[in-house]
C-alpha cells in the first residue's frame, strides 16, 4: 500500500502566518507539521510516499524532506496542486502514482498520538473498498461527522450545523483502487470544492465501508485553536 499526504492549499486561516510559507511547514512544538503525517505514515508500515502541495512555497518541501533520509526512506514523490479545490481533488492528482493499487491518505495538518498501524493492517486484510477512522471531539461540525443507525455508518455530513454524533471523521482515509473513479463522477459542492465526504459516502452507499475508533488524542492544526492545541500536545507527550 502506498501512502499520500495532502498538503496542498493556502492555509488562509491562519493568515497571517501563511502569508510566507505553507500551512504544513509550520512548526508543531520541535518539528516542522509536515513531518509528523510522513512519520505517521512510516509508523505505519508504508514507505511508498506522495506528497501533494501547492501554492507559491511548493519548492520549500524539497528543500525541507529532499528525499526522505530523516525517515530511513530512498525516495519521496512529489506533485504539484494548482489552486484549490478540495481534498478530493487534491487526491485525484496521485492516481498515477497509486498505480491500480490502494492507497493510505493523510491530511497534512492531523497529528496523531498512537499512529494508525493497526488500521493499516486491518484494510490489508479487507482487499476492497475503504476504512475511515473516527474520533471522539468537542466541536464535531467542524468536521465530517457520521451518521449511525443501528451501530452503522449510514452516512457523512459534511460540517453539520446540528451533529448527530459526537464523532468526527479524522484525516486518515483508506481507498482501494476505485478512488479515482469515483472521484470523477463528483459535483463540486456549494463551497466549489470537491468534498472527501462524498466520496466516503459513495463507499457507505455500495456496503464496502468500515471504520475504526481511534485511542489515544488526535488533533488537526487547520486554524490558531487547533494549532495551539497540537503543539501543548506533542509537548506535553515528550515530558
Amino acid at each position: 500500500m502506498k501512502g499520500v499526504v495532502l498538503a496542498g492549499g493556502l492555509g488562509t486561516r491562519l493568515f497571517p502566518l501563511t502569508k510566507i510559507t505553507n500551512k504544513h511547514l509550520l512548526p508543531i512544538y520541535d518539528k516542522p507539521m509536515i513531518f509528523y503525517p510522513i512519520q505517521t505514515l512510516v509508523d505505519g508500515g508504508i514507505d511508498d510516499i506522495l506528497i501533494v502541495t501547492g501554492g507559491n512555497n511548493a519548492g520549500d518541501f524539497l528543500k525541507l524532506l529532499g528525499n526522505g533520509k530523516e525517515f530511513g526512506l530512498r525516495h519521496i514523490n512529489y506533485t504539484y496542486q494548482e489552486g484549490e479545490g478540495g481534498i478530493a481533488a487534491a487526491l485525484s492528482l496521485a492516481e498515477f502514482f497509486a498505480d491500480n493499487g490502494p492507497i493510505c491518505v493523510i491530511l497534512g495538518d492531523n497529528i496523531f498520538q498512537l499512529g494508525i498501524a493497526d488500521s493499516a493492517k486491518a484494510f490489508e486484510q479487507q482487499r476492497e473498498g475503504a476504512r475511515i477512522l473516527l474520533k471522539d471531539v468537542e466541536d464535531p461540525q467542524r468536521f465530517g461527522v457520521p451518521v449511525f443507525e443501528n451501530g452503522k455508518i449510514v452516512r457523512i455530513e459534511e460540517k453539520p450545523g446540528a451533529p448527530k454524533s459526537k464523532y468526527a471523521v479524522v484525516g486518515v482515509y483508506f481507498y482501494d483502487r476505485t478512488v479515482f473513479g469515483i472521484i470523477k463522477t463528483l459535483k463540486p459542492s456549494a463551497r466549489g470544492e470537491l468534498e472527501i465526504s462524498d466520496v466516503n459516502n459513495y463507499y457507505i452507499q455500495s456496503g464496502k465501508m468500515t471504520y475504526d475508533v481511534m485511542k489515544g488524542w488526535w488533533t488537526d492544526a487547520g486554524t490558531f485553536e487547533s494549532l495551539l492545541r497540537a503543539n501543548n500536545l506533542v509537548a506535553n507527550s515528550r515530558l
